[in-house]
């Protein structure tokens, strides 16, 4: 009997389709009382359901993580993109983490990122 190696194995899961790569699993956790659906639903389905929902989604909220080192410019961004006054500018950067704007197009959204980002600032697109 042929010794089989690791590299057997990922050759044979290279070349196999999903159905008997499912039945190979299947076999592993009744063979052996152990279970691998979280961990490969997480593998497999993680990605494809971020790209799927990525590109549903068609507004963003620009979401500032955090101000950075230089506040007083990140306050003049903000009160650019938002056109508030002083005050409230200052008071939305000093409340971080903070929504600058909601339900606005990839776009624009990543063009704010851009500036805010520019200024020293941390955001997130959500």
């Amino acid at each position: 009997m042929a010794e089989i190696t690791r590299e057997n194995v990922l050759g044979y899961l290279e070349n196999a389709n999903m159905l008997e790569i499912s039945a190979l699993i299947k076999d592993i956790e009744d063979k052996f009382g152990v279970t691998a659906a979280a961990p490969v639903a997480a593998a497999v389905a993680g990605p494809a359901a971020a790209v799927e929902e990525e590109e549903a989604q068609s507004e963003f909220d620009v979401v500032l993580e955090s101000y950075g080192e230089k506040k007083i410019n990140v306050i003049k961004v903000v009160r650019e993109l938002t056109a508030l006054g002083l005050k409230d500018a200052k008071e939305l950067v000093d409340g971080a983490p903070s929504t600058i704007k909601e339900a606005v197009s990839k776009e624009e959204a990543e063009g704010m990122k851009a500036k805010l980002e520019g200024a020293g600032a941390t955001v997130e697109l959500k």
